[in-house]
């Protein structure tokens, strides 16, 4: 698999420091765990994270700290466990291996040719983690972003003004760019999607349609 896309390096940066929320913490990781390039730069950066902490002055904790680690290690097989058989029961072919310790929705119908199966998080952070499925051939509508979007490849492809995006391919979008992209013909293509805000369709058309779309 060539990986021609990759994140900015400051969101990696963020990834390695586990600064980013968690729909974008699960985006960046998929895409990090296939691409050697981008695993090796989170790598040199942990590294020089953990340079840094040798030079930090050290600080007393609780007398029961280790205790406290020590149960949640204890609780933490059964209750990934549970995710496991959870996602095992809703699971469909599409959903990827990376994704079976999460529960995965139903798939929604959005707009002819996609659909979509939202991803169950937490609950902390504003942005929303969903799995969206594209016919081939499908050519969505211009549009731009309320927010941000970063979009991971998982199978099949799209193309737009950036270029064509495969498998383990990474594409950011935000209010900023206006794209249209246009899925392949060789399949459907899936992306593991994380996104704030909306989209923002454009032309007359694309305003007509837009308060039906909701990702």
């Amino acid at each position: 698999m060539t990986i021609s896309h990759h994140p900015p390096e400051d969101l990696l940066a963020d990834f390695a420091a586990g600064r980013l929320e968690e729909a974008h913490q699960l985006v960046v990781g998929v895409h990090v765990a296939g691409c050697a390039r981008c695993g090796r730069f989170v790598q040199a950066i942990e590294q020089l994270g953990g340079l840094a902490l040798e030079d930090v002055e050290p600080v007393p904790v609780a007398s029961d700290a280790f205790e406290q680690v020590m149960s949640r290690i204890h609780d933490a097989p059964e209750e990934r466990a549970a995710r496991i058989s959870e996602a095992a029961r809703g699971s469909e072919q599409d959903v990827p291996a990376a994704l079976r310790n999460y529960r995965i929705g139903k798939r929604r119908r959005i707009a002819p040719g996609l659909s979509m199966r939202p991803i169950e998080l937490s609950g902390s952070g504003t942005a929303r983690a969903f799995l969206l499925r594209s016919a081939p051939g499908t050519r969505m509508l211009e549009h731009t972003h309320t927010g941000t979007e970063l979009t991971l490849v998982l199978e099949g492809s799209f193309s737009h003004e950036g270029g064509r995006f495969g498998p383990g391919d990474f594409d950011y979008g935000d209010d900023e760019i206006d794209h249209r992209p246009l899925v392949g013909d060789e399949g459907p293509c899936v992306c593991l999607v994380a996104m704030t805000g909306d989209l923002r369709m454009n032309g007359l058309l694309g305003r007509l349609i837009g308060p039906f779309v909701r990702l």
